[in-house]
């Protein structure tokens, strides 16, 4: 749909979340009669039920009526599961059903880079972002980072750049949505309590990031990542133009990323630019590698400069919560890695040390499957405190394998651990679970873990 074209439609928005509300006052901005309801109690959306007041929106909290059906148009957010009831029914009446993030770039001007993955979305995306800042290219950096999509759109022009983190829930109902970059870090199972408990399902909905792309479109993959490779190969008839990111090589005279000698190089129609050292790298880690890779990748097909490009990848430190480092208290380095929601991250973050770790697990589980954590506990691990609603499955998983202590609170955690460690150690929160138990969100959970060891005193 053409911008243009709302002033004549009725929405119903599903979530007053951070991005129904943004996309709620886009399209009222721009014309269109808004609806907006959300399942939860008002008590819990009192900031909601004033933003939406303000604006002059009406509105229903408590469930999702009959009213959310008297729309052209409705519209997901992306915390709101695509098989409750309403949407069933709006689909079967033949309603057009969209996320947020498509409904957003029916107003954006600029060219769109989306980047999807289980892991490593966040990282690539600010990384993506500060490469853009840094070589003076107008741009925002919105989506599932942050930021909602709607909320920033019409802040950028023709001449910028749209850089999104898009997560499979945000894709599940796009119709049109085309990135002119595409990038897919990883597939690995999370989230499947969504997708019917299918793995395809999940491949599937992170492939749609690409399924509107069209010739002179570029898509960016992890050949390295076999369900990745085998996706986007299964699809290869698409126009767009493939390109692979790879540790291992790649094939001779291939465009992509890799890494030759100790160097991260992209070869580009058939010419190669040597960009970094990947020892210089400021971001630590294999993961982060491959991070910067599918950045490079993309930075270089987007026309930003090597030199520019190369003096970032250096001097990027990361975001927060995602393998941050704290403090140092008596020789012990404490780092939060709160983002680690699943298996799979705290399977990197494991790699990226070579000191002794006493690691932070648990949470609200998500089916965890932890015995692919288990040469790599053996390996570095020194201890576990096991934390959360999950604690007695995490002490179950690895109590054979390291000592493994549990707590009731993260201050208790926090102070376990560290009585745990030795100078020279490494106290890792990385939880491979959700933060709903104990906390509002993981960003919640970090906060709380670095105002705890801000708080440890020295010298004991």
């Amino acid at each position: 749909m053409e911008a243009a074209q709302v002033r004549s439609k009725r929405f119903s928005i599903l979530g007053a979340a951070r991005s129904g509300l943004a996309v709620a006052a886009l399209l009222r901005r721009h014309g269109a009669a808004v609806f907006v309801s959300d399942a939860l109690p008002a008590g819990r959306l009192a900031a909601a039920r004033q933003e939406l007041e303000e604006n002059g929106i009406p509105y229903e909290f408590g469930g999702n009526t009959r009213r959310v059906l008297e729309a052209d148009i409705v519209v997901v957010s992306p915390g709101v599961p695509s098989d409750i009831p309403v949407i069933r029914e709006a689909v079967g009446q033949g309603r057009t059903v969209v996320s947020e993030l498509e409904v957003a770039s029916w107003f954006c001007a600029a060219p769109m880079v989306a980047v999807t993955g289980t892991n490593g979305k966040t990282t690539t995306t600010s990384l993506l972002g500060r490469i853009a800042e840094d070589a003076r290219r107008e741009a925002i950096v919105a989506g599932n980072i942050g930021t909602a999509f709607s909320q920033s759109v019409e802040g950028i022009t023709a001449r910028g750049l749209a850089i999104l983190e898009v997560s499979s829930f945000q894709l599940d109902h796009i119709a049109s949505f085309r990135p002119a970059v595409a990038i897919i870090l990883n597939i690995t199972p999370d989230h499947l309590d969504r997708y019917g408990h299918s793995f395809e399902k999940y491949i599937a909905a992170k492939c749609r990031v690409f399924e509107f792309q069209q010739k002179g479109d570029t898509l960016i993959y992890n050949a390295d990542d076999d369900v990745t490779r085998v996706a986007v190969e299964r699809r290869k008839e698409r126009a767009m133009s493939a390109l692979p990111f790879s540790l291992r090589g790649l094939s001779p005279g291939d465009d992509g990323a890799y890494v030759r000698d100790g160097l991260l190089c992209v070869r580009l129609h058939g010419k190669t630019g040597e960009i970094v050292p990947i020892g210089s790298i400021s971001i630590r880690g294999e993961h982060n590698v491959y991070n910067a890779m599918a950045a490079s990748l993309a930075a270089t097909v987007l026309g930003i400069s090597t030199p520019s490009l190369r003096a970032t990848l250096k001097n990027f430190k990361g975001v927060e919560h995602r393998l941050e480092v704290v403090r140092e208290v008596d020789g012990i380095t404490y780092i939060n890695d709160s983002k680690a929601t699943n298996v799979d991250s705290v399977w990197y973050a494991l790699r990226s040390f070579q000191q002794p770790i006493v690691v932070m697990l648990g949470g609200r589980d998500k089916g965890n499957d932890y015995s692919r954590l288990n040469d790599l506990v053996r390996r570095h691990v020194k201890a576990i405190v096991a934390i959360g609603e999950s604690a007695a499955k995490v002490k179950d998983a690895f109590a054979g394998l390291v000592p493994v202590r549990t707590a009731t609170t993260m201050d208790e955690a926090v102070r376990t651990a560290s009585s745990l460690a030795a100078r020279g150690d490494v106290v890792l929160l990385s939880p491979a679970c959700a933060s709903f138990d104990w906390f509002e969100n993981y960003e919640h959970r970090g906060r709380v873990f670095k105002e705890l060891v801000m708080g440890l005193a020295g010298d004991r």
